[in-house]
C-alpha cells in the first residue's frame, strides 16, 4: 500500500492511525500542502479534488479518508474498529461524522488560506475561527463519550471515532483551544494516544514533519 499524504493533515493522520491499529505495512508520498504540492500533475491524475490522503493499493485507488477508513474495516476486518451491534456502529459514526464533516472541513488549510487571502483576515482571527469551530465539534462530543465511551471515545477498545478524534485534538492544541470543558474527551484521547499506533501515527514521527 503506498499512503499520500502530509505530516500535519488531520485526513491524513486518520489513516495512518488506522493503519497502523490493523498492523498493515505501507509506504508514504508526501506531498507539501503549503507550497501547492498536491496540485501537480502527477497527483491529481489520482486525486481529483487535489487533496489528502490517497491510499493506493495494488489497482484501487482510493481518496477521502472516511471512505478509506471504510474500507479498511471490510478488508481487513481484524481488529475491528467498528462495534458489531448495528446501533452501535450508527454512534461511531455520528462521532465520526461530527468530526469529518461538520468540524475539520471549517478549518483545514485551503479554508484557513481562503479566511486570509480573500478576507484579509489576520493571523489572530484565523485562529479564533479555527478554535471556535473545534470548540463547537468537541462541544457536541463530549456528551456522547461520556455516555458511550469506557476508556475511548465508544467503550473500551478503539474504534474510527478515535482514529478520528486524536487528529482532531492535535488541532485543537495547535489553534490554543481551551480544553478544559471536555474532559471525557480529552481523557479518552489521552488514553488512545498512548497506544503503539497512535503514537506512531503522530504528525511529529513523519518523514516529512518539519524539524524546526
Amino acid at each position: 500500500m503506498i499512503l499520500h499524504g502530509y505530516w500535519r493533515s488531520g485526513a491524513a493522520y486518520r489513516v495512518r492511525i488506522a493503519l497502523g491499529l490493523k498492523g498493515l505495512a505501507y509506504d508514504q508520498v508526501n506531498h507539501d500542502l503549503r507550497t501547492g504540492a498536491q496540485a501537480a500533475a502527477g497527483y491529481t491524475a489520482l486525486n481529483t479534488q487535489h487533496l489528502v490522503p490517497t491510499l493506493v493499493a495494488d489497482d484501487t485507488v482510493l481518496t477521502q479518508s472516511s471512505a478509506i477508513l471504510e474500507w479498511l474495516e471490510e478488508t481487513h476486518p481484524a481488529p475491528p474498529l467498528l462495534p458489531a451491534d448495528a446501533t452501535a456502529r450508527a454512534i461511531v459514526r455520528a462521532m465520526v461524522a461530527i468530526i469529518g464533516a461538520d468540524t475539520h472541513p471549517l478549518h483545514n488549510l485551503r479554508v484557513l488560506k481562503a479566511l486570509a487571502s480573500d478576507l484579509n483576515a489576520d493571523p489572530i482571527a484565523v485562529q479564533r475561527w479555527a478554535a471556535r469551530w473545534i470548540g463547537d465539534g468537541f462541544a457536541a462530543l463530549e456528551p456522547l463519550i461520556a455516555q458511550y465511551g469506557n476508556g475511548f471515545a465508544y467503550a473500551d477498545t478503539p474504534t474510527l471515532a478515535d482514529c478520528f478524534l486524536v487528529p482532531q485534538l492535535y488541532s485543537a492544541e495547535r489553534f490554543s483551544l481551551d480544553l478544559t470543558p471536555y474532559p471525557r474527551l480529552v481523557a479518552a484521547g489521552e488514553k488512545a494516544r498512548a497506544l503503539p499506533a497512535f503514537a506512531a501515527a503522530h504528525p511529529s514521527r513523519q518523514p516529512d514533519a518539519d524539524q524546526a
